[in-house]
């Protein structure tokens, strides 16, 4: 049941600016945030806030109002008025969205609802609630309903005569008084939550939409504000024709010391959204696309209709970008049509990491994807064959990658992290581990130890080992011990400590290269500045001549 409000059916959008409201529901309803979605009609209006009002819970004892005084109150947290821009002479079917939260030892969670303007209208139009027989039992009222109709603000197109509700006749107000609930229900569109949050240790405190404008169509993003400090941004496509799918893009956390988020606002002009609470105001951007990733699989699988792939990075969709460049499939999020042929180059760009691990110990392998959608799987690679992580093995999965307890040298091999959404399948990490045996790590281990006591001992000869400072570079690359071998240690002949001095090779390789081209460039700069100089004399004494 929903209890009347301060305004007629034909004017119920303008019972914001109503002066003597008066809004009644249950009290086991908690009304938090309205937002209401207007028309515009001016240029100055199209997508922008046009009001913001903060409604609080009143209770006047003025001259002939004592008489409402048992009617149950509510306060409506943040009532927002917003209007929103198609074509200037194109009218929105209006809609409220509004979510409301439970606290109770059975149930505790919140939601959000989108309710349409013509539906409540129809409920305030129809029949009051009323009590009747025996039993007390709530029935349609149909008797006759006294002038004005309860409901109806004082100076409005039907009362044109009244002043104010004190005006209101006695028949009128024994009848609200009597009769303070509507007799049919208001269901949200599609006759459930838009949005739904249960066994979560948040709870949502305000809301605000933006209609965004994608390759396929416009859609509405929702921005929500929780008492965590956080903003969430959601957004609600069709499934299909009876069911919705609820995407969460992206969660914000806003302000360093949590604090519970008061109001926020869009401004479409600078995309950003400004977020407000008692620890301060900030400015969030409305899309970080960057974030996604930079293949195209990434980005079109993120669904945001704020971001589109440009042919090299996800980026913020406009209308100006070439269409033979943009991909964005915000509906259905395939990139199997969108990003043809761009798939097989980013599974060759992927690096393969090496990681090591010491026998009988642990070792972590991280693999955490961008899209919170996205499911992992772990495949091992021996001899060839890819096969699934047996459940049988000793590992922990965790959202960040998988440990992998007791290491044998069963274990080494090539490790291929796989996230699967929305049936596209891609490989986002590739790791090489090998296992040392634990007297190799134990040796390793201490010949650094031996090296700190010999750096200050020893000084001196030829035959001395490299201390740690000169591992790290301090040597010319002619005369670096992992290049060329210690002489009294030579190469060992275990293949993981022989793939360990390979690797440092190869590394110190690398960087000697890289030293001696910056050493060339710095070079030919030097001998250019010289020759512009030289030429610049010459001029000079030629021109003196």
């Amino acid at each position: 049941m929903i209890r009347q409000m301060c305004a007629t059916p034909a004017q119920l959008l303008d019972f914001l600016h109503c002066n003597d409201l008066v809004v009644t529901v249950p009290e086991a309803s908690k009304l938090l945030c309205v937002v209401l979605t207007l028309p515009a009609t001016t240029a100055s209006m199209e997508r922008s806030f046009s009001a913001l009002k903060r409604i609080k819970t009143y209770s006047r004892h003025r001259t002939g109002e004592e008489r409402l005084s048992s009617l149950a109150l509510i306060s409506i947290e943040s009532a927002c008025l917003m209007s929103l821009k198609k074509d200037r002479e194109t009218f929105y079917n209006d809609v409220i969205k509004k979510f409301m939260e439970k606290d109770s030892s059975v149930f505790k969670g919140s939601a959000v609802c989108v309710y349409s303007m013509s539906d409540i209208r129809n409920v305030f139009n129809g029949p009051f609630a009323h009590k009747h027989g025996h039993n007390y039992q709530w029935t349609a009222y149909t008797g006759k309903i006294p002038y004005p109709r309860p409901g109806t603000c004082a100076g409005g197109t039907f009362t044109p005569g009244l002043r104010s509700t004190k005006e209101f006749s006695d028949d009128a107000v024994n009848f609200i008084r009597g009769h303070p609930l509507m007799y049919h229900p208001v269901y949200p569109i599609h006759k459930r939550p838009l949005v739904v949050r249960t066994g979560v240790d948040y709870r949502f405190t305000t809301i605000a939409v933006d209609q965004v404008d994608a390759v396929d169509g416009r859609y509405e993003v929702l921005f929500l504000g929780t008492d965590q400090g956080t903003v969430q941004k959601v957004i609600v496509l069709p499934k299909d024709p009876s069911t919705l799918e609820e995407l969460t893009l992206e969660e914000v956390e806003v302000f360093r010391t949590p604090a519970p988020v008061k109001t926020m606002k869009i401004s479409t002009k600078r995309q950003q959204l400004y977020v407000s609470s008692d620890a301060g105001l900030i400015q969030v951007s409305l899309h970080r696309c960057g974030v996604y990733g930079k293949a195209c699989s990434d980005c079109c699988l993120a669904r945001d209709p704020y971001c589109a792939w440009d042919g090299e990075i996800c980026a913020p969709f406009t209308q100006a970008t070439k269409r033979r460049s943009r991909r964005q499939d915000i509906r259905h999020g395939d990139p199997l049509r969108q990003c043809r042929g761009f798939n097989a180059k980013v599974e060759k760009r992927l690096k393969e990491m090496v990681q090591f691990g010491v026998e009988g110990s642990n070792t972590f392998l991280e693999c955490q994807p961008r899209s919170p959608q996205a499911t992992v799987k772990w495949l091992f690679q021996t001899d060839g064959k890819r096969k699934a992580l047996s459940r049988d093995r000793n590992l922990l999965k965790t959202p960040q990658g998988v440990l992998l307890k007791s290491l044998s040298q069963a274990d080494a091999g090539l490790y291929h992290c796989l996230a699967t959404e929305n049936n596209f399948k891609h490989t986002i990490a590739r790791v090489s581990l090998h296992i040392l045996d634990r007297q190799i790590a134990v040796a390793l281990t201490s010949v650094d130890d031996e090296d700190n006591d010999e750096a200050h001992v020893n000084d001196s000869g030829n035959n001395r080992r490299p201390n740690k400072q000169q591992r790290q570079g301090f040597w010319p690359q002619e005369q670096h011990p992992v290049a060329q071998p210690w002489p009294n240690n030579p190469l060992p002949s275990q293949p993981e400590v022989r793939l360990i001095h390979q690797y440092c090779k190869s590394y110190w390789e690398q960087l000697g290269a890289r030293e001696q081209l910056g050493a060339q460039q710095q070079q030919q700069q030097q001998r250019q500045s010289k020759l512009k100089s030289r030429r610049h004399t010459e001029n000079q004494a030629s021109s003196g001549g």
